[in-house]
């Protein structure tokens, strides 16, 4: 094995314990060295809290970072029933269902573990965990 462990990175906009978050990442890192992976590439949503700050130490510590954001403005999926778009405190309408379909897609994306930094039950963590663990992605929560 020679090539980057794909990690996922989920975790709450008001994730609080920065060094928690960091040395997991960094625990996270050293193992996939241990099992053959030349590193890690970090993937995440782009969303403040947790992602900010794994996003700064990947960057920091020189390492890849794969951004999906949510297409919160965007057109709607599928999925979405009729009417359900709402307007945020800028009154830019936006669909609430982007940040289940980004989930989505990064499981899609097949990272070999997801760190999930889940603070006060954050809805959008547990739907990225939880589509994880259905795509049989490891799960590793943290909680502050």
């Amino acid at each position: 094995m020679s090539d980057l462990a794909l990690i996922g990175l989920t975790g709450s906009r008001l994730w609080p314990d920065r060094q928690l978050l960091e040395d997991t990442l960094l625990g996270t890192w050293h193992d996939a060295l241990q099992v053959g992976y030349t590193g890690i590439e970090l993937m995440h949503g782009t969303a403040e809290g947790a992602d900010t700050i794994g996003d700064r130490w990947a960057k920091r510590n020189g390492l890849l970072v794969r951004e999906r954001p949510a297409d919160w403005e965007g057109p709607c999926g599928a999925e979405c029933q009729p009417g359900h778009r709402r307007r945020n405190r800028r009154g830019i309408e936006y669909c609430p269902l982007a940040g289940h379909r980004r989930n989505q897609q990064m499981v899609d994306e097949r990272p070999v573990l997801f760190v999930a930094a889940s603070y006060r039950n954050s809805s959008g963590t547990a739907d990225c965990s939880r589509r994880a663990k259905a795509a049989h992605i490891p799960v590793h929560t943290i909680t502050a």
